[in-house]
Parts: structure tokens; C-alpha cells; sequence
């Protein structure tokens, strides 16, 4: 895709860590000997111009921009949630009207061949939003995708939202999105914090586009390692040992 810009979500502290007491942000933690944010970075490094990459920072800001001064920034001061660290992003993005891409900067397994086939899908199908899902057999923590009688999406379940009924639904939103950059920092102005965190989501996003009769799809991919993100040391050994075995091959 020629007019594509991406924000990473990488201002969280990662409090289940002990990352505080570590003295690190959650998206520094190593992982095979290199920060999880550098395997996030290497996924999208086919874009040319690094400044096209907006990593939002928060928690012990300076440790990022000074291991990544090729990239753009922009700050969370506050962790209101993912789609106040979206916003965050507006003043850098500006004037941009083309797409945006957004990931999460503890997700080091995500590959370029999956982001590269989600901008396929939103290119092909004319697009204004489009979520990356994963199918899994067990249950997890992310949210849920809900789709209507006709399998047409209808919005994302945060875990913690999603009632005891529809916690067997096993396709699963990844966190990654691209969206209409214009259509995405509208909406996301009108995002309210009625749920049981309290926090601003961005997953709320694509309910808001439906709403608003924006074109939204989901490409479900079965590459269930991918989506693994850290929220435990064992989290960590866990994916050391994927990033091993990949690079082994």
C-alpha cells in the first residue's frame, strides 16, 4: 500500500511484570535478547520512511525513543486505554488522509506476511476498517468477534465485557486494525468509557464506523502463534522459544 502510516501502541507499563520494580517499559522487556518492540518494528519494516511510524510512548518514555530515534513519537501521559493512546497519535498524524495501521507493541510474533495480507483484504474489498481476527481452540483473554446471523460483522467483546454466553465464540479480535485514518480520529472523538474498565477502547472503533455506515470487514487468519502478547514471565519463555525456533529455520 503506497499511502500508509502506522501507530504502535507502546506506552503501557505492564504492571502483571513488575515492570515498575524492573525500572522498564512493558514494550522494552527482551525477548530473546532484543526487545519486544523490535520484532513489532521488523514486521512493518517494508515501510521506507521510519518517520511513518508513530510509536506512542508513556511509561518511562525516553528508554524507547532513544533505543528507536529513527521513528515518530507521540506521548500518553495518561493510560486512559488503547483508543486515548490512538488519539494521541492526531497532532503528528495532521493533515494524513490515507490509511492507518495500528499494533501492539508487546505482540513480537506478528508477521509482515499477515499485515501484508490484511491491507490486501482492505484494498480488495474497499475498506474503511479492517480487523485482523485469529481463530483459537482455547479459551483467552482478548476480546470476542460477534457477528450477526449472516456472519457479518457486528462489533468486538472486550473479555471482561463479554457475558458468560458468548465466551465460547473462539474467533478472536488480535489487535491489530487499519483503518481510514480521517474516519478513525472522528470517531474517535466520539468514543465514551461506559464499560467495566473505565478506559477509552479502541475496538469500540469499528461498532462506531458500522454505525455510521462505513465499510468495516475482518480478515480471520488461523496463525494462532502470531498473536501471542505478553502479560506473565512465563509469556516471555514462552515466545523466546517461538523466536528461537523460527530463527533456527
Amino acid at each position: 500500500m503506497d499511502n500508509l502510516k502506522v501507530i504502535i501502541l507502546a506506552a503501557g507499563k505492564g504492571t502483571r511484570l513488575e515492570s515498575e520494580k524492573a525500572n522498564i517499559p512493558k514494550a522494552m522487556r527482551n525477548a530473546a535478547e532484543k526487545p519486544l518492540l523490535h520484532y513489532v518494528l521488523k514486521s512493518v519494516e517494508f515501510i521506507e520512511n521510519k518517520k511513518d511510524i508513530i510509536i506512542i510512548v508513556g511509561y518511562l518514555k525516553e528508554m524507547i525513543t532513544e533505543a528507536f530515534p529513527e521513528y515518530a513519537f507521540a506521548v500518553q501521559d495518561e493510560q486512559l486505554g488503547t483508543g486515548h493512546a490512538a488519539k494521541c497519535a492526531e497532532q503528528e498524524i495532521g493533515d494524513y488522509s490515507g490509511n492507518l495501521l495500528i499494533l501492539l507493541g508487546d505482540m513480537p510474533l506478528i508477521s509482515c506476511e499477515s499485515i501484508k495480507n490484511l491491507i490486501e483484504i482492505h484494498k480488495q474489498n474497499n475498506n474503511q476498517c479492517t480487523i485482523l481476527s485469529c481463530n483459537m481452540d482455547k479459551v483467552m483473554s482478548f476480546g470476542r468477534i460477534i457477528r450477526d446471523n449472516n456472519n457479518n460483522f457486528v462489533k468486538i467483546l472486550e473479555n471482561r465485557d463479554c457475558p458468560p454466553e458468548l465466551k465460547n465464540i473462539k474467533e478472536y479480535n488480535t489487535g491489530v486494525m487499519l483503518f481510514d485514518s480521517k474516519k478513525l480520529f472522528e470517531q474517535l472523538a466520539n468514543l465514551k468509557n461506559n464499560n467495566k474498565s473505565g478506559e477509552y477502547y479502541l475496538t469500540d472503533v469499528p461498532e462506531l464506523f458500522i454505525e455510521n455506515n462505513y465499510k468495516v470487514g475482518v480478515y480471520a487468519t488461523d496463525n494462532k502463534n502470531e498473536f501471542y502478547g505478553i502479560t506473565s514471565k512465563e509469556d516471555i519463555a514462552f515466545i523466546e522459544n517461538i523466536l528461537r525456533s523460527n530463527s533456527a529455520k
